[in-house]
């Protein structure tokens, strides 16, 4: 498998976050267009950096221009993280996480999100926000997880419908649409939950700490 972290222009991860994530061999670091100008603060280079470069600043630009692979995409019908995302597919890329995909917009969230169900059958993708680690899951799907984790669960339309085995609270052949019905702070009854999705595509939500201390990642 080969792995990259996209970095968007949100809120920052945390230094130690990217170091765990190296050592995930997730080698490779993307930044999207500001995304950089955090990387640039937190002393951490880039491998490429990639947006119309309406964000990142002139000091960034100049600190990185002999360090870091440096493509400028000035069309507007995609954003920068896709255009990341349309790169890391076209280098065989398999896996990717993002981060510094949430913040102050909800707009700019809300599209990032999307953004994991738009490129879904392109490359495995996840988001590490604050706590937070988001993947998006069709079908079986057997994820091993610690005792009394956490777990929670969102559909996206009424057609994609959830069974599991494993929770505190079971859903049995159970429909979560969003902004209707959802399986918010779920708990694994054991170190395995099993699902059975069909008809979609659904958002997991778990504790990054959890998962990191485990070697669920």
């Amino acid at each position: 498998m080969k792995k990259c972290i996209i970095w968007a222009n949100g809120k920052a991860p945390k230094k130690n976050v990217l170091f765990f994530l190296r050592k995930r061999n997730y080698n490779t670091l993307i930044c999207a267009d500001g995304g950089a100008n955090a990387a640039y603060k937190l002393g951490i280079i880039p491998d490429v950096i990639i947006g119309d470069f309406d964000s990142i600043s002139k000091e960034t630009l100049t600190a990185f221009k002999n360090k870091s692979k440096i493509i400028q995409f000035k069309r507007q019908n995609d954003t920068d993280v896709e255009k990341c995302l349309k790169y890391a597919i076209k280098k065989k890329f398999t896996d990717a996480i993002l981060v510094g995909v949430t913040g102050d917009r909800l707009d700019h969230t809300f599209c990032n999100l999307g953004i994991v169900i738009k490129f879904f059958d392109l490359i495995k993708l996840s988001i590490i926000a604050e706590n937070s680690y988001l993947t998006a899951y069709t079908g079986k799907v057997e994820i091993k997880t610690q005792k009394n984790e956490i777990i929670s669960l969102y559909g996206l339309n009424p057609k994609t419908k959830i069974k599991s085995y494993g929770l505190k609270y079971p859903l049995d052949n159970v429909a979560l649409p969003f902004g209707q019905k959802e399986s918010t702070s779920n708990e694994a009854m054991s170190d395995e939950v099993k699902l059975n999705i069909s008809g979609g595509k659904i958002f997991v939500v778990r504790d990054f700490k959890v998962m990191k201390k485990n070697g669920f990642i």
